[in-house]
């Protein structure tokens, strides 16, 4: 396994345009995060948003990933959750995904709340496993410069702000999620799914942040639900993706199988094999 890279040197591929995948962890599964980190992703993100991981769980997991030499990102809260923050970065996470940022000033009480003083006001602390490599000057003198300050883009006073956010000094990338913002404007009632994706007003709120992103030098990124449109983002220059979650991996590859068995007993069975109803296929 090669040495990972830094947070700095992640950044900076990103920038160049080197596409980096990965992929959002719910299961509050230390064991699938360590699986996934072998898995040639570049990144997971345990997602403590959604998911029902306790501290004790998010450090088993952050201990997973790093064991694969993947780069680990938490989503917390929001921009006021600091103990979260604190917690993710102390257990060694190299950033995380601030969700619900509407305006440039919350952008940058999220990004204080990432940063060491001066530029910021995370608390010092020693010893903790984000220091176990380098020490606390190795690794606390670096960590302005290796932070990985990302925020979601998902609402429609986000997209209204979206030059003032952009132009927040510290903040890394912005992380599009479509779902919310199709909510956020009011597309899933205008229009029958799943056609609120490709709607003119999600193209102009997309192209309204590809814009500031290009202007201030932001890198873009999105959430996706599988790879159907990974060649569409990239070619928008979207080089930081995630192609959904664990969970949904587990059920697409589950759906194959099924569909696979009720095939084959079809084609061999005296009586054939159906799956058992539910809401989720």
């Amino acid at each position: 396994m090669s040495e990972p890279l830094s947070g700095k040197e992640f950044k900076t591929q990103l920038r160049e345009g080197r596409p980096k995948i990965g992929l959002f962890l719910n299961s509050h599964s230390p064991t699938a995060a360590e699986q996934l980190a072998h898995s040639g992703y570049d990144w997971l993100l345990v997602d403590s948003q959604h998911g029902p991981m306790g501290y004790e769980t998010l450090s088993g997991m952050l201990a997973g990933i790093e064991s694969g030499g993947a780069i680990s990102l938490v989503r917390v809260g929001m921009y006021t959750d600091r103990p979260g923050i604190q917690q993710a970065l102390d257990m060694g996470a190299n950033g995380i995904l601030c969700p619900y940022i509407n305006t440039a000033d919350e952008a940058r009480q999220y990004v204080s709340c990432v940063r060491y003083p001066t530029t910021g006001t995370r608390s010092v602390y020693f010893p903790q496993r984000s220091m176990n490599k380098r020490g606390l000057l190795g690794y606390g003198l670096e960590w302005n410069d290796n932070a990985i300050a990302a925020m979601q883009v998902e609402t429609a006073d986000c997209i209204k702000n979206i030059d003032e956010i952009a132009a927040v000094p510290g903040i890394d990338i912005l992380f599009l999620g479509q779902n919310d913002l199709c909510m956020s404007m009011g597309l899933y009632e205008k229009y029958k799914f799943p056609d609120m994706y490709t709607s003119p007003e999600l193209n102009d709120a997309t192209t309204k942040l590809i814009n500031a992103a290009r202007k201030n030098n932001k890198i873009l990124g999105i959430f996706l639900f599988g790879s159907a449109r990974v060649g569409e983002f990239l070619e928008k220059g979207f080089p930081f993706m995630s192609l959904g979650n664990e969970l949904h991996h587990i059920l697409t590859q589950t759906a194959a199988y099924v569909n696979d068995c009720e095939k084959a007993s079809k084609e061999k069975s005296k009586i054939a094999w159906t799956r058992r109803p539910t809401a989720m296929f």
